[in-house]
């Protein structure tokens, strides 16, 4: 008997070879516009690219912050496909948590050497804590009733809770901007290279989100938590089947994503060196827009997302205007959207339903 003819797969037309580059080098152009635009310019105009070199420094640092809030959202979008739109909020209950605990401590402008690093560790433990125990908190109490009710349910409910923690931070600080001790002198610059001055709050970034970022990575890819949270999010059904506790499995996402919201909380206090009610509303914005950029449901998509965003977000304030920062960022990710709709790294998550 003759074996059965395996069907080759049909050769790819023109078109649809033509759509894929334009789609790859499209992305590469779109991504690469803007700083070859001013590194253009600024070799027109004064002969070097260490404005446009500073300026990309800088994005990385503001990146570094929206990385860790965008992995929050990437995280629980997906184990359990919910946009958490408390979680830029719970950002600022972090920022607000290492305020207080700041004087609480006794770390002032004149704290130094051995102190000034211990306390801040101390504070940056605490903050990550505060913001991971109040998201399983929520989890538990808003979000796991509703896991099998219609979607529009808990998204509508993490809206809600999402007003409930701004006003919380209005209730806590009041309404007024108020102002961070500069412990760091975070732009005060360590040292230069090649024109690029790298600032202690530059450096207290990379020096968190770093470490946080590549242990959280390895500990989702390597641990036997992580695997369940793999395997739960892939399917729950058949987690559950497998012996996995997929409730706790689901409260442990939930408190990885606390834990960096209080890390970045702690960064933008030291690094702004002002904390607000209404700035967990923006820097959720921009996070969730980070994480959508990236791939949603994908880690090392939500650092990339939230780098991506720091860069264009610094070049615009300093090239174009700050009015016209949040227009070009949401312009950028629907043209990056329209080249790629998973995302730069997206990986497909199971269906909602």
């Amino acid at each position: 008997m003759e074996s059965a003819a395996i069907p080759e797969r049909p050769p790819r037309s023109r078109a649809e070879a033509a759509r894929e580059s334009i789609s790859k080098y499209g992305l590469i152009v779109l991504l690469a516009a803007m700083p070859v635009w001013f590194g253009i310019k600024d070799l027109a105009d004064d002969g070097d690219l260490s404005r446009l070199a500073n300026n990309m420094k800088d994005g990385l640092s503001n990146g570094a912050i929206w990385a860790l809030i965008a992995i929050g959202y990437t995280l629980v979008y997906g184990i359990i496909e919910l946009i958490n739109f408390a979680h830029g909020d719970l950002f600022m209950i972090g920022s607000f948590v290492a305020f207080g605990m700041i004087g609480s401590v006794g770390l002032t402008i004149a704290s130094a050497g051995l102190g000034l690093v211990l306390g801040l560790l101390l504070i940056l433990v605490i903050s990550m804590i505060a913001c991971g125990s109040l998201n399983v908190m929520i989890e538990r109490v808003a979000y796991r009733p509703l896991r099998d009710a219609p979607k529009l349910a808990p998204l509508i409910t993490a809206v809600g809770f999402s007003f409930i923690l701004q006003n919380v931070g209005l209730l806590w600080l009041g309404g007024s901007h108020n102002s961070v001790p500069d412990l760091v002198s975070s732009q005060n610059a360590l040292f230069s290279i090649f024109g690029v001055n790298v600032n202690n709050g530059d450096m207290l970034a990379a020096v968190v989100t770093v470490p946080l970022v590549i242990v959280l990575v390895n500990f989702i890819s390597r641990s036997r938590i992580g695997r369940a949270m793999r395997a739960t999010a892939q399917d729950p059904q058949a987690a559950r089947l497998m012996g996995i506790n997929v409730d706790t499995t689901i409260s442990f996402t939930f408190l990885l994503g606390g834990l960096m919201a209080g890390a970045a909380g702690l960064i933008f206090a030291l690094y702004q060196t002002d904390v607000w009610f209404f700035s967990g509303f923006i820097a959720g914005l921009l996070s969730f827009t980070a994480a959508v950029m990236g791939g949603i449901g994908n880690l090392k998509g939500a650092v990339l997302g939230g780098l991506i965003i720091g860069v264009i977000q610094q070049i615009s304030d300093n090239r174009i205007g700050t009015e016209w920062t949040a227009a070009i960022v949401f312009a950028y990710l629907v043209l990056i959207l329209v080249f790629r709709p998973q995302g730069l790294l997206g990986e497909q998550t199971r269906e909602a339903g």
